[in-house]
């Protein structure tokens, strides 16, 4: 999955601004400003920069990540590219 998203977003960085554990779950805040070559979780991006934050648990099994749930505020992805 992540290889996709590096070809797809060769300026991917995973900036984490807020982690939180308590294990088996992991919760963190990840920032993102980058420039995605096309479609970016269904919306036509086409190497406009974009910055959105992500909420992101792990859960964890045999110190292995199991599940993970994600929050994105799609919305404001879009109110950039209409700006």
């Amino acid at each position: 999955m992540l290889e996709g998203d590096h070809r797809a977003i060769p300026d991917l960085h995973f900036n984490i601004r807020q982690l939180t554990a308590d294990p088996p779950h992991i919760a963190s805040r990840l920032h993102f400003d980058c420039t995605p070559s096309g479609v970016l979780f269904g919306l036509p991006v086409n190497g406009r920069r974009v910055s959105l934050t992500e909420h992101v648990f792990y859960e964890f099994r045999e110190e292995k990540i199991w599940n993970v749930w994600s929050v994105i505020d799609k919305a404001a992805i879009e109110a950039q590219l209409r700006a």
